[in-house]
């Protein structure tokens, strides 16, 4: 039986004294290859401090881990206030937990939150089973549990799941899902004899006792009409956005591209905030699931650095037509941003092949060591998670963040 324990890690004393030296520095919101910079958005708190991990990022069995630091090393002032927030207006304590899909985003959001992620042992079973337990209370407590829905898909859904019903079965006052990545939110739409997967797993998450759910860019927006819960939708290009500005491309230079029809709402909020950037779109025609044909190229390129935005990439096949098109219509460089990076193959051929500038990513789903490759960039969205989750922890707007 296989067995997962997720926990805070502790530190040894050396790595504490390295780091605090650097801690209170300004940093990008930005992790370049194994570089991890987390810091307080400038959109969340204006007032707040910024930290930095330079910290090379570890991998244990693939899956990479980073150092938390405890709060109790922190200042004084810093301790305290962070510590109080901990309990609501409502008396609610707050607590944070990891399922086994994405525990290194989960770790970031404890440590820009300053808590320590509750301790559950999340065992497999020799035939596959999933067995949850806490092992501490929750009652009466907000009870907040990170867990992706990534490949393999339907092993993190169950477990996610399971970890609602074990906290509602101990007696937690609310339980809210945060889903990084929102699985089967592609199968949102009935065309011929076929399942809303989307509906079902809404429906499933729901019935298992969870009070609301926390979810990012999902690939369409009527998805959260299809939950009877309150769903909160975090938009991560804000830290896209911010990533991009420290480039210092000309705006003249810019246009922002649409790899087809069905974003074109979203890229064109996107180049609206990169100074009312003009828009192109790639008319694109789908013969069959993950197969994509380009046909043309609606808007001009010629001589200008292209952004291709979409909510997600999977086998890349969309995304690299589309650049290939733009190199071919006059495009001087083209850059391909994406909140969630499901890197199905061949996707990493695709993409390293030559054709992206520079590939820039969040990590809602964790990247395996193997698809790292030189264009590579991944940005770290977990100080807008925690941000979000403080504030429905608080009963504050959570829509203000993206204004």
């Amino acid at each position: 039986m296989a067995s997962f324990t997720i926990s805070s890690p502790s530190k040894s004393s050396s790595f504490l004294s390295s780091s605090l030296s650097s801690l209170f520095t300004p940093s990008s919101l930005s992790r370049k290859s194994f570089a991890f910079n987390i810091s307080r958005s400038p959109i969340c708190a204006p007032n707040s401090l910024k930290c930095e991990l330079p910290q090379p990022v570890n991998y244990e069995n693939g899956i990479p881990t980073i150092p938390v630091l405890n709060e109790r090393i922190l200042p004084k002032f810093v301790e305290s206030n962070r510590m109080d927030k901990a309990v609501n207006r409502n008396g609610a304590k707050l607590k944070l937990f990891s399922g086994t899909s994405n525990p290194a985003l989960s770790q970031e959001i404890a440590w820009y939150m300053g808590l320590e992620l509750g301790k559950v042992s999340i065992k497999r079973f020799a035939d596959g089973e999933i067995y949850v337990q806490l092992q501490e209370s929750v009652r009466g407590c907000d009870v907040y549990l990170v867990q992706p829905t990534c490949p393999p898909a339907n092993e993190n859904l169950m477990e996610l799941l399971i970890m609602i019903d074990a906290c509602r079965r101990a007696s937690a006052k609310n339980i809210t899902a945060v889903i990084p990545y929102f699985g089967y939110a592609r199968a949102d739409r009935k065309a011929r004899r076929e399942s809303i997967a989307a509906k079902l797993v809404a429906n499933l998450i729901t019935e298992a006792g969870a009070d609301r759910v926390l979810a990012c860019d999902l690939h369409s927006g009527q998805s959260m009409g299809y939950f009877d819960i309150p769903v909160d939708h975090v938009y991560c290009q804000p830290v896209v956005l911010d990533y991009l500005a420290s480039k210092k491309i000309c705006s003249g230079d810019l246009v922002v591209v649409s790899p087809d029809v069905g974003g074109v709402a979203r890229a064109r909020s996107f180049a609206k905030k990169l100074s009312d950037a003009p828009l192109a779109i790639v008319d694109k025609r789908r013969h069959a699931h993950n197969v994509a044909e380009v046909m043309n190229l609606i808007g001009d390129v010629k001589g200008k650095v292209a952004v291709m935005v979409d909510d997600m990439i999977d086998t890349a096949g969309t995304i690299a037509k589309g650049a290939a098109l733009l190199h071919q219509e006059g495009a001087r460089e083209v850059y391909a941003c994406c909140t969630h990076a499901v890197f199905s193959p061949p996707a990493i051929e695709r993409l390293s092949g030559g054709v992206f500038q520079e590939v820039i990513i969040t990590n809602t789903l964790p990247v395996a060591e193997k698809n790292y490759f030189p264009q590579l960039t991944v940005l770290s969205v977990a100080n807008l998670l925690g941000e979000t989750i403080w504030r429905v922890h608080d009963d504050c707007s959570v829509s203000s963040i993206f204004l």
